[in-house]
C-alpha cells in the first residue's frame, strides 16, 4: 500500500446501493456449525437429554434443544433472550443447524422457570460429565495439578419483583453468585445463585469438594484450592490436608496475627521480590508523565504510595484446627502524603495460610495473588457472555439461565482444548491453543463465530462455504477437523 499523501480520505466509497441477492442461503455466524459438531461429538446433546427431564411431551423440542438454542444464541452474537426471535425467523440459520424451528424467547423463559434446584444440579453434572471426556483428550502434562478457585460475584438487577433477590453489603439489590472454576482452563465448574445478602463463602466448601472429586475422576494428580480471605474455611483445613489437597487462602488480619507479625525479629523479614509480568522485547521507552499523580498533588488529595514490601512467615494453628499451618505475611510500607507534604508512614499486613511447607514464601504469595485472575473469568461471564443478567423472575430460573448461558463460554474453552498439538509446528500450535483458551469472549466471536458463510445442501452433505478471510482461519479449519472426528 502506498504511503504517499493522497489528499483525500482512505474511506472513500460513494454511490452505494443495496439490492436483494439470488436465492442462496447465507449466515453471519458461520462458526455455529463447528460448535454444533462439538456439542454432538463430545456427547453433550445426549448427556443433557439423559440428565434433564423437564418436559412431559417433546413436541417438538427435547431438553437439549432448549439448552443449546440459548447457548447458541449467545455464540451467534445475541445478548438477551429476545435475540432468539431474530434467529428463529432466519431460515438460513435454521437450515445451517438442520432445524425446522427453535424455541421463541417466551418459550425459552418458560423452560428456565421449570427448573428446580435438583434439575440445575443435574444440568451442571451433565456438562461436567462431558467436560471430563474433553479433559481426557489432553496430554499427560495437563493432569499434573488442578488449580480450583472460588469467588463470589454480585449480580445486581433493577427489577423489583424477582423472587430471592436481596440487598448486598454495598447497597445493591440483586443476587450473589458463587463461582468455582478450574484456573488451568478458566472453565466454570459450578455456579450457584444466592440472594444478594449472603456471604461470599456460604456453601463454598462443599462446592470445592465437588470440584476436587470431579478433577480426581478426570485423573489430576494434585488438587489445589485458592481463595481470598472470605474462603479460608478454617474448619475444613484439617480434612483437606488429610486428603492431600494443597490450599492457598487469604486470612483476615486478626489481632492475634498482627501481634505475631509485630513480634517477629527484624532478621525474619526480607524484601519481597515479585516476578516480572513480562519481558520487554524492544528497547525500553521513556515512561510518560503520570497525569493522575500530578492532579492528586495539585489538588491536595490524600495520596498513598507503596514504598516497599517485606515478607516473613510463622506457624499458626487456627482455633478450629487440630494442627498448625504455615502463615506467610506480607508487610506493605506505604507513605501517606497530601500535596507535597509527607504525613506519615503506614504499615499494613496481608496474611496467607497454606499447608505448603516446601515452597519459598515468595512463591506462596504469588500463588495466592494468582487467584485474582478469576476476576477476569467473572468479568467475561458478566459482561461478555451476559450470563449474570438475571432476566427472569425467580432465583431458580435465573440460576438455570446463568448455567445455560455459561455453557457458551464452556464451549469456547472446549474448542481450544480439542485443538491438536503435534508435528513440526508443535510450538506454534501450543501457542495458538493457549491464545484461544485465554481469549476474551468478544474476540472469540469475531475470530471464530462471526464468519459469514453460504449454506449449501449437496446430497447428504451440509456445506458451509466461507465468504471472508481473517487471520484465525487456519486455526478455525484445524478446529473443524478436530471436532469432526471427536468422540468422547
Amino acid at each position: 500500500m502506498s504511503r504517499e499523501d493522497r489528499g483525500r480520505p482512505v474511506l472513500g466509497a460513494s454511490n452505494i446501493h443495496y439490492e436483494l441477492g439470488d436465492r442462496g442461503g447465507a449466515i453471519g455466524c458461520g462458526g455455529i456449525g463447528m460448535i454444533h459438531q462439538l456439542a454432538r461429538g463430545s456427547g453433550l446433546v445426549a448427556a443433557i437429554d439423559r440428565q434433564l427431564h423437564l418436559l412431559k411431551i417433546h413436541r417438538p423440542y427435547q431438553e437439549s434443544d432448549h439448552v443449546l438454542s440459548m447457548a447458541y444464541n449467545i455464540l451467534a452474537g445475541g445478548r438477551t433472550l429476545d435475540d432468539l426471535e431474530l434467529l428463529r425467523n432466519n431460515e438460513d440459520y435454521l437450515n445451517a443447524l438442520g432445524a425446522v424451528a427453535i424455541p421463541d424467547p417466551t418459550t425459552a423463559g418458560d423452560f428456565c422457570r421449570r427448573f428446580l434446584g435438583a434439575d440445575i444440579e443435574g444440568l451442571m453434572e451433565a456438562i461436567n460429565e462431558v467436560r471430563v471426556g474433553i479433559w481426557k483428550c489432553q496430554p499427560a502434562a495437563f493432569f499434573e495439578r488442578a488449580v480450583i478457585d472460588a469467588d463470589g460475584v454480585l449480580a445486581p438487577t433493577r427489577g423489583q419483583c424477582k423472587q430471592g433477590m436481596d440487598i448486598s453489603y454495598d447497597g445493591q439489590w440483586g443476587y450473589h453468585v458463587l463461582v468455582v472454576s478450574l484456573a488451568n482452563t478458566a472453565e466454570p465448574l459450578y455456579l450457584v445463585n444466592r440472594p444478594g445478602n449472603r456471604p461470599s463463602h456460604e456453601g463454598a466448601a462443599s462446592r470445592l469438594d465437588q470440584a476436587a472429586a470431579l478433577c480426581r475422576r478426570a485423573g489430576f494428580r494434585q488438587i489445589v484450592f485458592r481463595g481470598d480471605t472470605d474462603f479460608s474455611q478454617t474448619r475444613r483445613l484439617d480434612g483437606w490436608d488429610q486428603e492431600g489437597v494443597c490450599f492457598y487462602f487469604g486470612i483476615d488480619a486478626m489481632g492475634s496475627l498482627v501481634k505475631r507479625a509485630d513480634g517477629l525479629p527484624e532478621a525474619a523479614w526480607r524484601t519481597l521480590e515479585r516476578p516480572k509480568r513480562y519481558e520487554v522485547q524492544t528497547p525500553p521507552r521513556t515512561r510518560p508523565e503520570n497525569v493522575k499523580e500530578q492532579v492528586v498533588v495539585r489538588r491536595q488529595f490524600r495520596n498513598q504510595r507503596l514504598c516497599s514490601e517485606l515478607v516473613s512467615e510463622f506457624a499458626y494453628q487456627p482455633g478450629a484446627c487440630e494442627r498448625p499451618y504455615r502463615v506467610v505475611v506480607v508487610c506493605k510500607n506505604l507513605t501517606v502524603s497530601r500535596g507535597q507534604s509527607l504525613l506519615f508512614d503506614d504499615l499494613r499486613y496481608f496474611f496467607y495460610i497454606t499447608n505448603d511447607w516446601s515452597s519459598p514464601a515468595e512463591r506462596i504469595v504469588w500463588e495466592a495473588n494468582q487467584r485474582c485472575d478469576q476476576e477476569n473469568l467473572n468479568a467475561q461471564l458478566k459482561g461478555g457472555v451476559q450470563a449474570l443478567r438475571m432476566p427472569l423472575d425467580s432465583l431458580e430460573s435465573n440460576w438455570a439461565y446463568m448455567v445455560i448461558s455459561s455453557l457458551a463460554w464452556t464451549l469456547k474453552a472446549w474448542t481450544a482444548l480439542v485443538l491438536p498439538v503435534s508435528g513440526r509446528w508443535r510450538a506454534a500450535h501450543e501457542s495458538q491453543k493457549q491464545s484461544v483458551l485465554r481469549m476474551e469472549f468478544r474476540t472469540f466471536l469475531n475470530a471464530f463465530m462471526r464468519v459469514p458463510c453460504q449454506v449449501i445442501r449437496q446430497g447428504r452433505r451440509l456445506i458451509y462455504r466461507l465468504l471472508s478471510w481473517n487471520p484465525w482461519q487456519g486455526v478455525f479449519f484445524r478446529m473443524v477437523d478436530a471436532v469432526r472426528v471427536l468422540r468422547c
